[in-house]
Parts: C-alpha cells; structure tokens; sequence
C-alpha cells in the first residue's frame, strides 16, 4: 500500500508539473487554433480566400499556365502546382525565390484553369489567418518552433495520461458528473475532473497529432535521404534532352495510378522530390483516400517513369495527423464540434491552472489532506465506465468522419458530440439540485 501511496505522489508530481510547463502554452494554441478551425471561412470573408470557378470549362495546358504566371513574376521559379477539390476550376502554384529555396517563403498564385486569368496571389502567411497558423506552427521561433511544439504536445500528453492516474482517487468515492457546491475551489475541481475526463479522447488525438505535425520537416528530411536519393542516384541529368510538359508528366503518373488523381506536382529540386525527377502526388477518390497520397517520379528529362514508391508510414501518417489536427475534413458540422471542445480545453487548462495558484495561496488550507494512501475499496465500474465510453466513442467518431461519408459520417460526428452532451447533462443536473459535498483529497 505504501508503494501504491509513492506512486500516486509521483503521478501528482508528473501531472502538476507537465501541466504547468505547458498550460500558457496550450492556452496560446488553442485561443489561436479556435479562428482556424474555420480557416477558409475567414480567409472567404476578408477577401483572402479563392472562389471555385467553372469546372466543366476545358482547362488550359498546365504548361501554358505557368508560362503566363511566370512571365508575370520574372525570376521566381514554379515549385509546385496544385489542384485542390475545395476551389475546382482553380489552379494553384506555389512560386520561390529559387528552385529549392524554403516552401515558407513561396508566393501563392491562383489561376482560372480555362481562362489562365491570375485570381489572387499573396504570401502563403498573408493576412490575419496566415498570422495565426505561423503563431500556432511555430509560435515565431522559426526553424526551431515546430520543435517547441513538439515539446509542449508530449508535456501535454504526459499531463493527459498522469491526469487519469491521479483521477482515479476520486472516481473511488464520487460518481462521475457530481459537480459539488460546497466552494468556490471544490466546484472548480469538480469542473475539471468532469470536462476533462469527458474531452479525454479528443483531446488525446489532438495532442498525438500534434505532436506528429510537430516532426513535418524532419520526416521529410528523412523521407529524402531514404527514399529519393535511391532513385536519383542512377537518373539521367535533367538538362538533356527534349524538355518534359508537365502535360506529359501528368499523363504519366495517371498510367501508373489509373484510379487516382493528380493532387499536386513537386517540380525538380524542390522540398518533396530530387532535382532529376518530377514528383506527382495523387489521391484516391474516398474519404481516406484523399489524405493517403501516392507519389509517382517521372524523369525530368525522358518523361518516363522512374518509380511509384508508397510512401513509408511516418509520412502516411504526417498526412493522416493534419485533419485530425485541426477538423477539417467532416464540413461544417466537426468544425463547430471542434470550437466547442476547443472551448472545453480551455475551461480545463483555466480551472488546473486557478487550482494550482489557489493551493499555493493558501486558499485550500480549509480542505482535507491528501491521504498517505489510496482507499481501500474498488472502485465502482460504472463511475469509469461514463468517461471510459466517452473517449473511445469519440476517438471512434473521429476516424468514422476521417474514413467515411454519408450514415458513417454522421453517426461520427453523433460519436463526437457525445462528450459535449454529457457535460451539459451534468450541468443541468447540477444546476436543478445541489450536491452535498463529500469529504475528498484535493490536488
């Protein structure tokens, strides 16, 4: 019992202390990541954003959009040109200074595919949604705020996991949902116990994803070494040749993978291929699909194909790690989920951290001390089985939106929401009848 005693300090040791380390932190990103769940709305609304234009208009040859972009940007280099099912009839390319100079620094153009008329064009960070997705992707440290990012989504999965530990004490002696009113700091905890365990598998996928977006660079770094440098090790020089049309690129990578699209092309030298081949990067038609790319090479000076390689987990699963990031992939119905248990995050990191100040002020001197060991009895089953049910249906729900459309969508999005309905039920409870305070440790 004694050692069950130890460990349970030192449980409350890692769940204070990685809370703490990151909970300024997580506040910025999630007052931040709020507004960008609705990105492309607000982009759309102060004038930042691309309309669709007619899709059913025959397109004009790739190689002549870029020839007219470029004429209009003299000494800017086409890196990628991109196709996005959002904006059909648009097409985007991402100018740079250089052919392998930093994607962050590329201009975004966007062309009317049947008319090669320029419809907008700006820095990829331009106006105040670009300002925030730099602030919650790098928090302005450059180079090294992915890493810091990185750093603050394992404090807060170690905060999530320790926070589970040290919930259970409590579960012990109080069913969960009670929201107590005996005071001030008592209702806060009780706030906190409820809204996090009821967020717990959101939270936890946002905080794993996080942390997986956080790696970005370095899995593409890796990917290069591993992947790319195999192939254009034996490729022909680039500048030899009849030069390739992107045209015939495209033809190429649609023969190898007949049932996919054509997403976007990497041109030579540029972050996703090598500078001897043209990377293709297709997607499927489903749900899942269109997140899972497969990259086709073509030779940049023969045009034929140098190779389709699947693209290794670490990148399946950067590419998986982005929608389930930020929510945007279940239409209007996941993004005001995800503002909503956005909101309970917040509510969880402002009741910890009021918890924390108020224990160090002295102002739970009225409270009990925390016992030298856990109780004695077991734990009732149905006081775990409410948030237990809650975060796998939501974990669940996430995926359902991810993998599929139509009833599996919607009963996904049903599998998300139950978090937030069974907060407000115990709300409401609460609100109807007061709860006599039991006797409990507080942290």
């Amino acid at each position: 019992m004694a050692m069950k005693a130890a460990a349970l300090r030192r449980w409350g040791w890692v769940h204070r202390w990685s809370s703490l380390a990151c909970t300024l932190f997580l506040l910025l990103l999630c007052i931040t990541g709020l507004p960008l769940v609705f990105h492309d709305e607000i982009d759309d609304w102060l004038g930042y954003g691309v309309r669709s234009h007619d899709a059913t208009a025959a397109p004009l040859p790739t190689d002549a959009i870029v020839a007219n972009v470029l004429a209009g940007h003299p000494g800017l280099h086409v890196q990628f040109v991109l196709w996005d099912d959002d904006t059909p009839g648009v097409v985007g390319l991402a100018l740079g200074r250089a052919a392998d100079s930093p994607p962050g620094e590329n201009l975004a153009v966007h062309v009317d595919a049947a008319t090669g008329a320029v419809l907008g064009e700006g820095a990829l960070d331009r106006g105040p949604m670009g300002f925030l997705l730099k602030l919650h992707g790098e928090l302005f440290l450059g180079p090294a705020g992915p890493l810091a990012i990185g750093l603050i989504a394992l404090l807060f999965v170690a905060a999530l996991v320790s926070g589970v530990v040290v919930y259970l004490p409590f579960a012990r002696r109080i069913r969960f949902g009670e929201l107590r009113r005996s005071s001030p700091r008592i209702r806060r905890l009780d706030t906190h116990n409820l809204v996090g365990m009821a967020t717990l598998g959101w939270a936890a996928v946002v905080g794993a994803t996080g942390l997986v977006n956080s790696w970005g660079d370095l899995a593409v770094q890796v990917w290069q070494a591993r992947e790319l440098t195999q192939i254009a090790a034996t490729a022909a020089p680039a500048d030899t040749g009849r030069p390739v049309t992107l045209d015939a690129v495209l033809a190429t990578a649609r023969a190898a993978a007949p049932q996919m699209q054509p997403y976007f092309i990497a041109l030579p030298g540029s972050v996703l291929t090598s500078r001897a081949h043209y990377g293709v990067f297709l997607r499927g038609g489903t749900p899942l699909s269109r997140h899972l790319l497969q990259p086709v090479l073509v030779d940049a000076a023969t045009g034929a194909l140098a190779g389709t390689r699947r693209l290794p987990w670490y990148m399946q699963a950067l590419f998986l790690a982005q929608p389930l990031h930020f929510g945007n992939y279940g239409g209007w119905p996941l993004k005001l989920l995800w503002a909503a248990l956005d909101l309970a995050t917040i509510v969880v990191l402002w009741t910890g951290l009021r918890l924390w100040l108020g224990r160090r002020r002295g102002t739970a001197a009225a409270a009990p001390p925390a016992p030298d060991a856990p109780a004695r009895s077991a734990p009732p089953r149905r006081h775990f089985a409410e948030p237990v049910a809650l975060g796998l249906l939501a974990i669940a729900g996430l995926v359902a939106c991810l993998v599929g459309d139509g009833f599996l969508q919607a009963a996904g999005i049903v599998a998300v929401a139950l978090p937030l309905a069974a907060i407000a039920r115990h709300a409401l409870r609460a609100r109807r009848r007061a709860i006599p305070s039991r006797t409990l440790p507080t942290p």
